[in-house]
C-alpha cells in the first residue's frame, strides 16, 4: 500500500465511522475521539547486516483503542509500509473486534524492510534477507516497542511477510526484557503474541480461521437471500491462505463450482471448474511449477488482468488479496450476487454504494475475515488461563461469534435501513462507543 493509498484507506474508514455515528447520535467529542489513535510510536533502530554494515530500520506500533481490551493488531514487513498504513490497519482492528464480540482493542504495526528483496522496491537491492537478520531485526524491534506491548497492553501477530517464528522471536526477546526489569528467572510469557507455532502456545486451527469465518458468514447470508450456495460459482481474488482454504470450504461444503482464481502473478479460469486440491498443488510444485503460481494450470486459461477476473459472471465473489481492488472503475464491472471480503480494506465507500444500489450483497471485510483474528483471541486466552483448545471447541467457538456477528450487523442493517458495508460500523461503533463511556 503506498503513502497515498494508505491516507484514502484511512480517509474512507474514518467517513465510515463519522457515518455511523451519526446513525446512532453519538456526541462530537466521542466522534472525536474515534476517530484518532490513543498512542503512536514511530522508532528508529540498527541492526547490523550479515556483510557487516549497519542499516538504520524505521518502524511504527499504533494502538488505534484499548477501550474494549488490549490492542490487538498485526505486525507486516514491507518496503512499502508507511504510518498511514498502519493507522488504518489498526483502526480496521479496533471495528473488527468489537463486531466480532471478543474483548480487545485495535492495534497495528510495521518494519519498513525488504525481507524478500522485492524487484518492485525501488530503492531495493533485490537480495532477501536472511534468517539471521530478520531475527536481529525482529529482536530490536521487539526492545524498541517493548514499553507498550504485553499480554494485558497491546498483542501483537503475524501480518504480511511475518511467520509463527518472527513471532516466537518477538516473544522470546519479550521475555528475555520482562525477565532483566524485574530481576525475575527466565520465563516464556506466551500471552504477549499471538499466531505462534502449535507447539509454542500457538492455538489449534488458526491456520484456517479467516476462511472459516468467510465461510460461515457467506452461510448465513446466503440462507437470508434465499439463495441456494450447493453447487454455486465462484470466483476467488487472492489464492493465498485465506483465499485457499475459502475455495477449499466451499468446494467441500456447497459443491461450490470455482471458475477463477488468482494470485500475484496472474489468475487462471475454467468455466467446468477448478478443484482448489489440485491448484494448490500445481502452485507448489516447484519442478513442474518454478514460478509458483497459478498461472499455466492444466486445463485451465490464463487471465492476466486482475479485473478481467473479477468482472466474470459468478454467484460469489470473492477478493482475499489487496485492499482496494473494489472501487468505483471496477465495480459496476463485477457479476455476481455476494462479494465475501477476504481482505481488509478490499471495497471503497463509493464501491459500496455502487454495490447496494445493483443489489449485490456484500459482506465487508470488518465482518467476513473476522475469523482470523478471533481465534487470535483464543489463542490469547488459553495463553492467559494455560490451557489449550481442541481444534473442534475452537471451531465452535468461532462459528458463534461469526454467526453473532452477522447477526448483529444484519440487525443495524434492518434498524436502520441502511448497506451491509454501513451496518457493519454501526454495530461495532456502538461497542466502543459504549465502552469508551463506561470508563468516565
Amino acid at each position: 500500500m503506498t503513502k497515498n493509498s494508505g491516507k484514502e484507506y484511512l480517509n474512507n474508514l474514518n467517513a465510515n465511522l463519522i457515518k455511523a455515528a451519526g446513525h446512532i447520535g453519538l456526541d462530537p467529542w466521542l466522534v472525536d475521539y474515534i476517530t484518532e489513535a490513543e498512542r503512536e510510536l514511530h522508532v528508529k533502530f540498527p541492526v547490523k547486516m550479515d556483510d557487516g554494515n549497519v542499516q538504520l530500520f524505521n518502524a511504527f506500533r499504533v494502538q488505534d483503542s484499548t477501550a474494549r481490551g488490549p490492542a490487538k493488531g498485526g505486525i507486516r514487513y514491507h518496503w512499502n509500509v508507511n504510518q498511514y498504513e498502519v493507522k488504518a490497519l489498526a483502526k480496521d482492528m479496533t471495528y473488527k473486534c468489537a463486531l466480532m464480540g471478543i474483548p480487545l482493542g485495535g492495534g497495528k504495526g510495521g518494519i519498513i524492510c525488504d525481507p524478500k528483496g522485492d524487484p518492485n522496491n525501488p530503492n531495493g537491492t533485490g537480495k532477501p534477507m536472511s534468517e539471521c537478520e530478520l531475527e536481529r531485526m525482529t529482536r530490536t524491534y521487539t526492545r524498541s516497542i517493548a514499553q507498550i506491548i504485553g499480554p494485558l497492553r497491546d498483542v501483537p501477530a503475524p501480518d504480511m511477510n511475518t511467520t509463527p517464528q518472527i513471532m516466537d522471536w518477538l516473544m522470546d526477546e519479550y521475555s528475555k526484557i520482562i525477565s532483566e526489569e524485574t530481576g525475575q528467572p527466565f520465563k516464556k510469557i506466551y500471552g504477549v503474541v499471538t499466531g505462534k507455532p502449535v507447539g509454542r502456545g500457538g492455538s489449534l486451527g488458526r491456520g484456517r480461521a479467516t476462511a472459516r469465518g468467510m465461510f460461515f458468514t457467506l452461510r448465513e447470508a446466503a440462507k437470508d437471500l434465499g439463495i441456494d450456495m450447493y453447487g454455486s460459482t465462484q470466483v476467488v481474488q487472492g489464492f493465498g491462505n485465506a483465499g485457499m482454504n475459502y475455495a477449499k470450504f466451499v468446494f467441500d461444503e456447497f459443491q461450490s463450482k470455482l471458475i477463477a482464481v488468482s494470485d500475484s502473478k496472474g489468475g487462471i479460469y475454467c468455466a467446468t471448474g477448478l478443484d482448489p486440491y489440485e491448484v494448490e498443488e500445481w502452485k507448489n510444485d516447484a519442478i513442474k511449477n518454478p514460478n509458483k503460481s497459478v498461472l499455466n494450470f492444466p486445463g485451465s486459461t490464463n487471465i492476466t488482468n486482475v479485473d478481467d477476473l473479477m468482472s466474470i459472471q459468478c454467484d460469489v465473489l470473492a477478493p482475499a488479496a489487496l485492499e482496494g481492488v473494489l472501487t468505483n472503475i471496477t465495480t459496476p464491472k463485477i457479476n455476481t450476487k455476494i462479494v465475501v471480503e477476504g481482505a481488509n480494506g478490499a471495497t471503497t465507500n463509493e464501491a459500496d454504494e455502487i454495490m447496494y444500489q445493483r443489489g449485490i450483497y456484500r459482506i465487508p471485510g470488518i465482518l467476513a475475515n473476522g475469523g482470523g483474528v478471533t481465534v487470535s483471541c483464543f489463542e490469547w486466552q488459553q495463553n492467559l488461563a494455560e490451557e489449550s483448545w481442541s481444534e473442534d471447541e475452537v471451531d465452535q467457538k468461532l462459528e458463534k461469534h461469526m454467526v453473532d456477528a452477522y447477526r448483529a450487523a444484519k440487525d443495524a442493517e434492518t434498524k436502520y435501513n441502511i448497506s451491509p458495508g454501513d451496518a457493519v460500523y454501526v454495530a461495532s461503533v456502538d461497542r466502543v462507543a459504549k465502552a469508551i463511556e463506561k470508563r468516565l
